[in-house]
């Protein structure tokens, strides 16, 4: 029983590290937002989103530092970066990030109570009805100049940005199932009956990940180019680093089928 379930809490740190992108003894950096319209302020459910954020970093052994987004310019660089907050007046990061990064997606201007807040991606429409159900996007890719992922939290209010960061702290393995790769996605999370079940009530609502990122090449690092101009699965790479007694055998790592184990040829 010990056995299983120190391998059951090892599967569980593993998957939190894919989606998260962070590891033990990283630096995680939490970039915070302002209330609309009251800079320099912070609505008390991006707080707890902060909160939910500080806790899933500190369970993978990673140090926190919080800065505003008004005052970080450039690449997050060797950081992990969680960036919370909406575009529209209240973090001019989340704009910059989806600007550049994730130009499918777009959060139209509030200008009438008649026309309630809106997310567009890929083409559809998530409109919030206040006060019983919201929206807000989960994605994770890698900025420019940047070598570590950055997961952008943007909803439509601050407790759908709660609820988003609860339900990566929670659900992760349920995203790690429900994604191509945890190296980049894009889901659109639905917060249901706020007034009822509040924070705790997010499901995912669409992954949208072929639709809103920027065109033009990116690969997964399971697949890796050498020169040849074959592709070889990630496993190899690995497998080779560590010296394979199997030299002779490489072409059985070649487009390795996915969920392949490591190495099918095992150290003497």
């Amino acid at each position: 029983m010990w056995l299983w379930q120190r391998g059951r809490h090892g599967r569980g740190l593993r998957a939190r590290m894919r989606v998260v992108g962070a590891r033990p003894g990283d630096t995680r950096l939490i970039v915070m937002n302002n209330k609309y319209g009251a800079p320099g302020t912070t609505p008390h459910y991006d707080v707890q989103a902060m909160i939910e954020a500080a806790v899933l970093s500190h369970s993978l052994e990673c140090e926190v530092e919080t800065v505003r987004g008004d005052d970080l310019r450039g690449s997050n660089g060797n950081k992990p970066e969680f960036c919370i907050g909406g575009p529209l007046g209240s973090n001019v990061r989340s704009a910059g990030h989806l600007a550049h990064s994730l130009p499918g997606v777009t959060f139209p201007p509030y200008t009438h109570p008649d026309h309630p807040p809106a997310i567009e991606a890929g083409g559809e429409f998530c409109h919030r009805d206040r006060e019983n159900q919201g929206y807000a996007l989960l994605a994770k890719f890698t900025a420019p100049g940047g070598s570590r992922p950055v997961i952008l939290i943007c909803g439509q209010s601050a407790v759908t940005h709660h609820a988003a960061a609860y339900f990566l702290r929670h659900s992760y393995r349920r995203i790690a199932d429900a994604v191509s790769s945890t190296e980049r996605f894009c889901l659109i999370l639905k917060i249901p009956s706020v007034r009822t079940y509040g924070f705790q009530g997010a499901t995912l609502e669409r992954d949208l990940t072929d639709a809103v990122f920027a065109p033009g090449p990116w690969r997964s690092p399971r697949t890796r180019r050498v020169e040849s101009g074959r592709t070889i699965h990630a496993s190899t790479l690995a497998c080779f680093s560590v010296r394979c007694h199997a030299p002779r055998n490489r072409a059985a790592h070649r487009r390795a089928p996915r969920g392949a184990p490591s190495c099918p040829i095992r150290r003497p």
